[in-house]
């Protein structure tokens, strides 16, 4: 069974994990977003031993345990029905996060839409992710070098989704506008999906 899903798309610091907690909140939307999955892996495991090395370098986990670790959560979470695939939306922001990643998932997901957060400004992004380092504990958004290898690496690896999904099915909205406007615009455009 293929799952209803609509995808979060931006740089590192665009909101899609401020919109995915919002829309997570609404009954009927399951919000996952992977790099809480990879945060949230216990460190001493050779999994978050993997993790850290990757992330602290501001490098993407690799494909094949990427896309084993989201099953993985996706089957528990069914498990313990806090995700009804036959009733519930998934929201999912940081996965896919190339295109590989889109052709392997599109077996397990239906995309219904994806929304694109812009935001050009890339300064505006960076000081977005030194407050979030601050507020949040994220050890790998508190590096200039390691901020800027995740923005090269969004621009090689997950900007080129844009075009693999395709025109039709891609919500551009303006990230740097407040919080709610960008929610409103989502919303409207879930709504007439």
């Amino acid at each position: 069974m293929r799952r209803k899903t609509f995808l979060l798309v931006g740089a590192p610091g665009s909101g899609k994990g401020t919109q995915g907690k919002i829309l997570g909140a609404i009954p009927r939307f399951v919000h996952l977003a992977c790099g809480d999955v990879f945060r949230a892996l216990d460190l001493r495991t050779d999994v978050g031993k993997a993790f850290m090395e990757y992330s602290s370098k501001g490098q993407l986990v690799p494909d094949g345990l990427t896309i084993e670790l989201w099953e993985n959560y996706i089957d528990n979470m069914v498990a313990l029905g806090r995700y009804k695939p036959e009733l519930d939306h998934l929201v999912l922001d940081g996965i896919p996060r190339n295109v590989r990643q889109a052709e392997i998932l599109d077996e397990y997901i239906m995309v219904e839409k994806v929304f694109h957060l812009s935001c050009p400004d890339r300064e505006m992004l960076i000081e977005r992710m030194r407050k979030r380092a601050l507020k949040e504990n994220r050890l790998d958004d508190a590096k200039d070098e390691v901020i800027r290898a995740r923005f090269a690496q969004y621009d090689a690896e997950t900007k080129p989704l844009l075009e693999y999904f395709g025109a039709p099915n891609i919500v551009t909205i303006d990230a740097t506008q407040k919080p709610y406007v960008v929610l409103r615009t989502i919303l409207n455009q879930i709504e007439t999906n």
